[in-house]
């Protein structure tokens, strides 16, 4: 009995040491996005970080390529630039208030403004992400690259205006930008792989001249499910 008692105390013994060695060396809460750290992913001032729980899906689809940023980041880039039917996928962290900007691509040779010799394309855009969040009139869209100007293919001019510094950014002042125009199904004639993803409530949008403006850039903001919703990086 006195052998067992004193077992029994040490075994006592070493898992008190071991619980103590858990708390000195153990995983601690993470830290949120301003240094402090908080239960349950909350942050300090209360606003809860974001878990791969969170990501939504992304599919885009330009004609002929683009290139997206959310908040000034880069995002996604159309992986085949001269095929316009392909359909972009990605999972991403959404981070409120999203900014979202673009720069759409039409092939077009940049002295003339044609596609195939002397042929002239058209664009097109359409977006979606999650089930709120989706290309519409409400969008900015303004033109950079147009031509051939009064679409003569014969003796081709074009006009390149310099993108804007600072164009993908939250801040950027685009309230003089246009809004975006709307055109149907049939005016940009998708294909195949368009069919095949979920694009429910998106509207294709490009800038006034489907056929002329060869890079249009787009911007649009959403504020989220609510203000507190995610902290952000």
């Amino acid at each position: 009995m006195v052998q067992m008692a004193k077992v029994s105390a040490e075994l006592a013994k070493d898992q008190k040491q071991y619980a103590q060695l858990n708390r000195d060396n153990g995983p601690r809460p993470p830290k949120g996005p301003r240094g402090g750290r908080g239960k349950g992913g909350q942050t300090p001032d209360g606003k809860r970080k974001p878990s791969i729980h969170d990501t939504l899906k992304a599919n885009i689809y330009a004609d002929n390529s683009f290139e997206l940023y959310i908040n000034g980041r880069l995002t996604a880039v159309d992986s085949i630039e001269f095929i316009p039917h392909n359909v972009i996928s990605v999972d991403i962290l959404p981070e409120y208030p999203m900014t979202i900007a673009v720069k759409a691509t039409d092939n077009a040779d940049p002295e003339k403004g044609t596609e195939y010799v002397d042929n002239i394309g058209d664009g097109g855009f359409i977006l979606k992400i999650g089930e709120h969040i989706s290309s519409s009139e409400k969008w900015k869209a303004k033109s950079f690259f147009h031509g051939p100007i009064n679409g003569n293919t014969e003796s081709p001019k074009v006009i390149h205006t310099p993108l804007p510094e600072g164009w993908t950014r939250p801040g950027f002042n685009d309230s003089k930008w246009p809004s975006a125009k709307v055109f149907t199904e049939s005016e940009i004639n998708p294909k195949g792989p368009y069919f095949e993803h979920d694009f429910k409530g998106a509207k294709w949008i490009w800038s006034e001249d489907l056929k002329l403006d060869n890079t249009v850039l787009f911007r649009a903001t959403f504020e989220g499910p609510k203000p507190d919703f995610y902290t952000g990086r």
